[in-house]
């Protein structure tokens, strides 16, 4: 069980590509063996959520807000560390002003 916060490693299927590779993912929510993330890169001159090591990621990466996918749970292969509540709000915030044009 992983909980929202949590940076995992994961098996990714690309869209574009059909191909398969091991990248880190932030969980967004987990529901029913679904598991909801963002994805991460290390490329950080793309837009999105900064990662540091302090934050415990291996290297300087972007939480990408605008890669969210469903996977099935059986794809992680483990939790790597978890953000704090800061960068949690951080994201938690940048999820709501995208959402919010879906508000009437």
């Amino acid at each position: 069980m992983f909980s929202s916060g949590d940076v995992v490693l994961t098996k990714i299927q690309y869209t574009d590509t059909g191909e398969i590779k091991t990248r880190p993912a932030l969980v967004l929510f987990e529901e029913l063996g679904n598991v909801i993330v963002a994805g991460i890169t290390s490329n950080t001159q793309m837009e999105g959520i900064s990662l540091t090591k302090k934050d415990g990621a291996v290297k300087e990466s972007v939480i990408k807000l605008n890669y969210i996918f469903t996977i099935s749970n059986n794809f992680i292969s483990k939790k790597l560390f978890s953000l704090n509540s800061k960068k949690k709000k951080m994201v938690f915030d940048e999820l709501i002003k995208k959402l919010n044009s879906l508000k009437l």
